[in-house]
């Protein structure tokens, strides 16, 4: 967790931990490197502007050097930016003001992602790319979707979700796939 703000890195960090993760935490980038490098964290999470190493230049050396995933935490939302975050691979990226309940679904689907991630490669080999693992990889993003806005717990969110499915007579990823294009739809300025 990287965040030049004190009080938001030590309550997220604080929150992270609460929720059962092994949090390590740096207020600059500099030291968000060097700690990456010394403990190999499985996600990062990014402030992007910060003193000296923005969060961007962080993100590029972790995927550079670490191959680590990471998501952006910000409360700047301008195209330029949200442009920046996509070009450099994060798995996610939040808007500020953020509170724990946001974060940790967004961290589970950041771990359910990349597990599905690897599991595909191991049966489909190091290649492992098309259609159906983009689509297999909508589900933990809808779940953590539904466990934020409902409260729910990650097998209750699940849950919901199959039973949608289900009434739809839709597989799984496809209904997962309808209800993140219906969230993005509404987030759209004009619909909120």
């Amino acid at each position: 967790m990287v965040d030049d703000d004190r009080l938001v890195l030590a309550t997220l960090t604080h929150g992270l931990s609460q929720a059962g993760y092994e949090v390590i935490d740096a207020d600059n980038g500099d030291d968000a490197i060097l700690l990456a490098r010394e403990h190999r964290p499985d996600l990062a999470l990014l402030d992007i502007r910060m003193e000296g190493m923005s969060g961007f230049d962080v993100a590029a050396y972790l995927r550079e050097y670490l191959q680590l995933p990471f998501m952006f935490l910000s409360a700047f939302a301008d195209e330029d930016t949200v442009a920046k975050v996509k070009a450099l691979g994060a798995v996610a990226y939040l808007v500020k003001p953020l509170d724990i309940h946001q974060i940790v679904p967004a961290v589970e689907a950041a771990f359910a992602k990349r597990g599905e991630r690897s599991a595909a490669a191991e049966r489909h080999g190091a290649g492992a790319g098309g259609s159906g693992e983009i689509l297999a990889q909508v589900v933990p993003v809808a779940v953590g979707i539904l466990m934020h806005r409902y409260s729910l717990s990650r097998d209750e969110a699940l849950a919901r979700l199959q039973k949608l499915a289900a009434h739809e007579t839709r597989p799984l990823p496809e209904q997962a796939l309808r209800l993140i294009e219906a969230v993005e739809l509404l987030a759209l300025p004009g619909h909120s």
